[in-house]
């Protein structure tokens, strides 16, 4: 390899590279620019109507094999969404609140 082409190699690749570096900071703007841009309505897990079985047994500070005993037994209701099983917020809250007026119902 010749100076002269040593030299026409690195000048494509300083242009290749001020090339990409452009191209990479017009995306990153481009990603960054939102206005105008309504944001997704996606209900965060703190005001969720309907629980996953892992989200209530978070909530009631149990394990999953806990809170599918539960639910199996009926202590804790849950509706079925096609394959999906959910915990109503409510039925978690109505089982803390039984478990406090009687602790040896747990």
């Amino acid at each position: 390899m010749t100076a002269k082409n040593t030299a026409a190699i690195l000048a494509l690749v300083a242009q290749l590279t001020t090339q990409l570096t452009t191209l990479i900071t017009d995306d990153q703007t481009e990603s960054q620019d939102v206005s105008g841009v309504a944001p997704k309505s996606v209900p965060s897990r703190s005001n969720r109507v309907l629980l996953t079985t892992e989200e209530a047994a978070e909530r009631l500070g149990v394990g999953r094999t806990t809170m599918y005993r539960l639910i199996g037994t009926g202590e804790v209701e849950s509706v079925q969404i096609g394959r999906l099983r959910r915990i109503h917020v409510a039925a978690v809250d109505a089982y803390a609140r039984k478990l406090l007026q009687n602790p040896d119902a747990a």
